[in-house]
């Protein structure tokens, strides 16, 4: 890719871990448990090279029992056209994961460049669910709160769940979807980011 990174400071992120990946919080769960040792490469090392890997931001919102959760997320790509399919990696004991798992359906945004604060508020861990969607324009899509303003946004049914290490692995199959244009917010080397070069046609 000939796209460069705009990398601004990050006034939201703990050290050494993008949104959505250990160390960082998800969700507003109760507790923050330390890495736990394993053998091979210490968990500072891994974080490092974690780090390096350049993703777009997203926010991943579901229907709780009180009302709607979200958090930030980085971990989150395609999977499968056909079926259609998309992976999101979640923290482990997180309020939204719970959501997700229960409810069987969530909604995945991607974010614009210049949605850093909304990022920042929904990965804060001293932020509450409803202080995450203050302000916001949020409206239902099967069920599923849906935030207005994302460069693009699709809303999933779980397909399965599965837990590796500290996070979880959940697959969702795609069941609405839609696509604007303008530019993604990227998370590379612990600090958000933006491409710039001329932008792709807008596919609604």
């Amino acid at each position: 890719m000939n796209a460069r990174l705009r990398l601004v400071a990050d006034r939201t992120a703990v050290a050494g871990a993008p949104p959505g990946t250990a160390g960082q919080p998800t969700g507003g769960g109760p507790h923050e448990e330390p890495l736990h040792e394993e053998p091979g490469p210490g968990a500072a090392r891994c974080l490092g090279l974690y780090a390096k890997l350049a993703a777009g931001v997203t926010v991943v919102t579901a229907r709780g029992e009180d009302g709607p959760l979200g958090m930030t997320v980085s971990a989150v790509t395609s999977l499968s056209a056909r079926p259609p399919l998309l992976l999101a990696c979640l923290r482990d004991g997180s309020r939204t994961l719970a959501a997700v798992r229960d409810r069987r359906a969530f909604a995945v945004h991607l974010l614009r460049e210049e949605q850093q604060e909304l990022a920042g508020r929904f990965a804060s861990p001293t932020t509450t669910a409803a202080q995450r969607f203050a302000g916001t324009d949020t409206r239902q899509v099967l069920g599923v709160p849906v935030l207005a303003g994302a460069l693009a946004w699709s809303v999933c049914l779980t397909e399965d769940v599965r837990r590796y290490g500290d996070h979880h692995l959940v697959v969702g199959r795609l069941a609405a979807v839609h696509v604007g244009g303008g530019r993604p917010l990227l998370w590379h080397d612990r600090r958000f980011g933006a491409l710039t070069g001329p932008l792709p046609d807008a596919v609604g």
